[in-house]
């Protein structure tokens, strides 16, 4: 745990002082920032409502991991399954693309919930909260599954999957432990419903699920107890939660970084966040990287899974 991060999480919920954030994957690095200080380099834009409207297609040149690659991670990913080390783990892996547009114009266009764009650095177009405060109660909503949804009967067929089942659920039963940490009165409010994202020259559909809890009146003064409590997010790590990340350290063959950490905003009242995922990152030669991946279990099929990898690769104009 990141002693500084949460002491200065700590300080700013309890002056009520609104400020920006970002953390990184593994808690190592962040940028805190009061509202009012905010430069104009970063950009950003919190659970605004974006529907998918796919009126032209957009290139992205994408120069992925091989197949046998990504299927040598897979296969011993699966090796740790069998010995029982983990039941879940989010596979990912950072792809070289090329664009005409830049990072600005990027965010701009982007039609997503949770966008930001961090200086020159990097842009994400996230779908997913991370969690929300407001009024002592605390929400979470963990995304888990994604088909494309011109497949026929996509709902369905994603809804009624074993293998998406058994993956999302075990989210669900992650997050639910993660909260108690941290909350009382802990529950489902929907399980398993579904998300229309725009993906650019197609239109996925990502299973989600609301689960809420109750605080303490002094919430915002434990705002960094709770965050490094929760950090980093299930949905993008698996279960159990150390030893999995542990082994996806070891196995990814790249530094997440900022990739599948957060970012948000407390407005003196009231908190909410994003999972950084839909992600892309510029290089010190002004190359861009997009990262993305999904969960791994003992049914996963390496064939679909590399597919839905790059799938996620796509600009949400």
């Amino acid at each position: 745990m990141n002693k500084k991060l949460k002491e200065k999480l700590n300080k700013y919920g309890s002056l009520k002082e609104p400020f920006f954030f970002v953390v990184s994957y593994d808690l190592a690095n962040y940028y805190i920032n009061p509202l009012k200080n905010l430069p104009s380099t970063i950009k950003f834009k919190i659970d605004e409502d974006s529907e998918a409207n796919i009126d032209e297609k957009i290139a992205l040149k994408k120069h992925p991991i091989l197949f046998s690659e990504y299927e040598k991670k897979f296969n011993i990913l699966q090796e740790h399954i069998k010995a029982g080390n983990s039941y879940l783990l989010n596979l990912t892996a950072k792809t070289k693309v090329e664009t005409k547009y830049t990072l600005d114009e990027i965010y701009e266009k982007a039609k997503a919930k949770y966008k930001l764009k961090f200086f020159d650095e990097f842009v994400c177009f996230s779908p997913e909260k991370f969690i929300e405060i407001n009024k002592n109660k605390i929400f979470t909503h963990p995304m888990k599954g994604t088909i494309d949804s011109s497949i026929e009967n996509a709902k369905d067929k994603i809804l009624c999957d074993t293998k998406e089942m058994a993956e999302h659920t075990m989210v669900v039963d992650l997050l639910r432990n993660d909260l108690g940490i941290v909350a009382n009165k802990i529950r489902v409010d929907e399980f398993r419903y579904i998300d229309k994202i725009n993906a650019g020259d197609k239109e996925l559909l990502q299973v989600s699920s609301k689960i809420s809890g109750e605080l303490k009146d002094n919430w915002n003064e434990n705002l960094g107890d709770i965050l490094c409590s929760l950090l980093p997010a299930g949905s993008i790590t698996g279960t159990p939660k150390k030893k999995t990340v542990e082994i996806l350290k070891n196995i990814e063959g790249y530094d997440r970084g900022f990739y599948t950490g957060i970012f948000g905003v407390y407005d003196g009242e009231n908190f909410n966040s994003a999972v950084m995922i839909r992600f892309i990152e510029k290089d010190k030669n002004s190359d861009l990287y997009y990262k993305s991946g999904g969960g791994i279990t003992c049914d996963s099929k390496v064939n679909l899974e590399y597919q839905e990898m790059l799938d996620k690769i796509y600009l949400p104009f």
